[in-house]
């Protein structure tokens, strides 16, 4: 009995704690899709509160009977049988109308609110941006400014951004929690996506990352959404439709700038005006970027040197295959002055 007794307080303790644990999350909770800012994600919020609630309570009711039966009816004795009921109508009749009512209701705002959601916005004042997924980072073309960035997705407050969503090797998918639900990215089709932010959120970064599986290194596969009032994200767009300007000769960088091209930098990255490479990120402005390599480094000084010494070691890939950035051997010289080239691209 001693024995009994103390398994069960064990599993007692286990499940506080998966209850305990499963709820731990940051302060701030940077990914909490419960917790939505702008119009699109509280839509989202309003419609999954109640079916939550809903799931909780048939949740709580049947484990709750399924316990009362276990101990009311547990087996006492030999010939201890409970009494067997057997086609009675209404409670039949019951627990099947009740479900196909519930879901019913579900499913009529569930698709209201898709049909709202999946409305691809039109006018002079939508904003498009055509999304790209590759292994492993996210590229951002803003056709009307002529803008091509990657890993940090600009928008501005109040607007609504229409999302076009694909990708070109693998299927991806995208998704920032705070901001919209999720959407897949796959080769050869466009999906398309509202976002939309508040005026309080200006000056926000938020949070997301790929939740379709896509090989070696999709848990490094995040990105940002950074939210700007009318000006700024005004002022952001001129910046970056700007080409690069490349040092002189002799002037700082200027040694890295060759470099780039000579140890086939530019051969995969576009830095306009410069080079023109069409595999990875496009590096014109890539210091006004607070992060790289899928957004999982900060765009620092220590994280450029260990990122450039060995970026297959810094983050897992398969350049061998065509997938990501190959250790080309560079000696700490070489680093330093490509990095020097690299903090001029503003």
């Amino acid at each position: 009995m001693s024995n009994l007794l103390a398994r069960r307080r064990g599993l007692l303790v286990v499940v506080v704690l998966a209850l305990l644990t499963g709820g731990c999350a940051n302060s701030d909770k940077p990914q909490s899709y419960i917790a939505p800012e702008g119009p699109i994600a509280r839509q989202l919020d309003r419609l999954w509160d109640p079916v939550f609630a809903i799931a909780a309570v048939f949740f709580f009711l049947v484990q709750g009977l399924v316990l009362w039966v276990a101990i009311r009816y547990r087996r006492r004795g030999d010939d201890d049988n409970p009494k067997q009921v057997h086609g009675n109508k209404a409670m039949e009749i019951g627990w099947t109308a009740a479900p196909a009512l519930i879901l019913a209701g579900v499913g009529f705002f569930t698709v209201i609110n898709l049909v709202d959601l999946d409305r691809i916005p039109k006018g002079p004042e939508v904003l498009t941006v055509e999304v790209i997924g590759h292994q492993w980072w996210w590229e951002y073309q803003y056709p009307k400014a002529g803008i091509v960035t990657a890993n940090e997705l600009h928008i501005p407050a109040e607007k609504k951004i229409d999302l076009r969503v694909t990708a070109t090797d693998v299927i991806h998918s995208f998704w920032p929690p705070k901001l919209a639900a999720k959407i897949d990215a796959v080769p050869g089709r466009i999906n398309h996506m509202v976002l939309e932010a508040d005026a309080d959120d200006v000056g926000k970064t938020f949070f997301g990352q790929c939740m379709e599986y896509c090989g070696l290194s999709h848990a490094n596969m995040r990105l940002k959404v950074v939210v700007h009032d009318a000006a700024s994200f005004d002022k952001w767009q001129r910046d970056q439709a700007k080409k690069a300007s490349i040092p002189a000769a002799g002037a700082p960088g200027a040694t890295g700038a060759e470099l780039f091209r000579t140890k086939g930098c530019g051969g995969c990255h576009t830095v306009k005006g410069y080079t023109a490479g069409q595999v990875g990120p496009d590096l014109t402005h890539f210091m006004d970027r607070k992060v790289f390599a899928g957004a999982i480094f900060p765009n620092d000084l220590d994280s450029l040197r260990t990122w450039l010494r060995d970026p297959p070691k810094a983050k897992p890939m398969d350049p061998d295959n065509g997938l990501g950035m190959p250790n080309l051997g560079l000696t700490e010289n070489e680093i330093n002055d490509l990095i020097a080239f690299l903090q001029t691209l503003k």
